[in-house]
């Protein structure tokens, strides 16, 4: 019986190292070949690894939560016949539909890779290529270095600071790059000293006190990217936040006479449809809104296409899957493209391309909408609408007061790229739009 190392693979562009979320397989168990054996994360999605050959688990190396580089063995298999311990061969690449590469990475050929994916759940970001089984050898970091070895965290510092990681001198383990290098090539360029790193500028705050009563919760696999993402958006983008009243008792009345042709198509059509089509309309006029930040370059990378995320609750946190080229679609495709995205995020079936590189998007939260609720910028984007719940109020119609449906709709910015009046004009074009919603129908294209 021989034993075969397999090898975390390159899963993706860029991708150098990914968090263990799940195992599906005990150590002991017997696996068919491309039977699905473990759940890694990384900073782009969440991926199903399957075995590369028929075999039994003789040895799991990592444990949930934790991360490991690619190259790293991640499962000891027994295999049938003899012969001395060998790594997992490269087999043919999944197939995998296209999606639109994020600005860092625009500029970059694609990573050519195969491996055994068997399926995509949870995050938020690009097209996976494929899967290497080649195990890189370790090495440190010089300025020829392609992809260094460094956590998505530290990526995502060195891109917000504008450090290139391939210039930066690893102090970590295996020539990892850790935060500490990227902020003190940031702020002096030099090389670490040999002796342990100096103390951060800034003292973490102390761990809360123990209390044999209180239930510590892992934040790992979406809650951790989550936890990364938001955190990365607020303190990046500089956020303005920009409120308005909508009247929508017109939008109402063609609801309601649009309903029985949507129903007969089979579509249960909500309000959301009229607000993507809303948000398209203005971005034509706005361009500059339908815009990602790319920090590393300095640009402001405008769309030519109309990529509405719709943030979305589930019971693995938020996500943000995408209605692609939304201009092209009529509100019965946004309606049923919004129900279809939705039940695959519920059921954590969401797919590679249905995930990441969106130009704007809408934050709905429904009948809990609240008064006011400002979103926070999916980051790199520059903008966001938040939806909130339509309540009768008192409006003015032809100097009466009258009784009319009011929702509020909340914006936030990035002011760094954003003015407040272009946002603000922005905003009321929305407005404008939901409120006569028969001017959305004659300009709709």
């Amino acid at each position: 019986m021989s034993k075969l190392e397999f090898k975390l693979p390159d899963i993706g562009e860029g991708v150098a190292e990914g968090e263990i979320v799940n195992w599906l397989v005990q150590e002991g168990d017997a696996v068919a070949e491309n039977q699905e054996m473990v759940e890694v994360m990384t900073d782009k999605a969440t991926v199903t690894i399957g075995a590369p050959k028929a075999g039994k688990v003789a040895e799991r190396r990592f444990k949930v939560g934790d991360t490991v580089p690619v190259g790293g063995v991640l499962v000891v298999l027994d295999l049938e016949g003899g012969g001395a311990a060998a790594e997992a061969p490269a087999p043919a690449p999944a197939a995998a539909p296209a999606a639109k590469p994020a600005p860092e990475a625009a500029a970059k050929p694609a990573a050519q890779s195969s491996g055994p994916v068997a399926s995509a759940v949870g995050d938020i970001r690009e097209n996976l290529p494929g899967m290497n089984a080649a195990a890189p050898a370790p090495r440190g970091n010089d300025y020829f270095t392609d992809k260094p070895l460094a956590a998505p965290a530290t990526r995502k510092l060195a891109r917000e600071l504008g450090v290139d990681l391939r210039q930066v001198a690893p102090s970590g383990s295996s020539g990892r790059v850790t935060r500490e290098d990227v902020e003190r090539h940031a702020t002096t360029g030099s090389r670490p000293a040999p002796a342990a790193a100096a103390a951060p500028a800034v003292a973490p705050p102390p761990p809360p006190r123990a209390n044999p009563a209180d239930e510590r919760v892992p934040i790992r696999g979406l809650r951790k990217r989550i936890f990364e993402n938001m955190a990365r958006s607020k303190h990046t983008a500089a956020h303005f936040n920009y409120v308005e009243e909508c009247d929508v008792g017109k939008l109402i009345e063609l609801r309601e006479r649009a309903r029985p042709h949507a129903e007969r198509a089979g579509v249960k059509l909500t309000f959301l449809p009229f607000f993507v089509k809303a948000v398209v309309a203005s971005l034509k006029l706005h361009p500059r809104l339908n815009a990602v930040v790319d920090e590393q370059a300095m640009e402001l990378v405008v769309r030519k296409t109309y990529d509405i995320g719709i943030a979305m609750a589930t019971e693995a946190g938020l996500m943000v899957p995408v209605v692609r080229d939304a201009d092209r679609l009529s509100i019965l495709e946004i309606s049923r493209e919004i129900d279809r995205l939705a039940v695959a995020a519920r059921e954590g079936k969401s797919q590679r391309e249905d995930l990441g590189g969106s130009t704007f998007t809408v934050s709905s939260l429904g009948k809990l909408g609240g008064f006011i609720a400002p979103p926070i910028i999916n980051y790199p984007e520059v903008g966001i609408m938040g939806v909130h719940a339509i309540k009768k109020k008192p409006v003015v119609r032809g100097n009466e007061i009258v009784v009319g449906d009011v929702m509020m709709l909340s914006f936030s910015f990035d002011h760094r790229i954003i003015d407040g009046d272009v946002g603000a004009v922005f905003a009321q074009e929305i407005v404008n739009y939901l409120e006569t919603p028969d001017r959305l129908l004659v300009e709709m294209s």
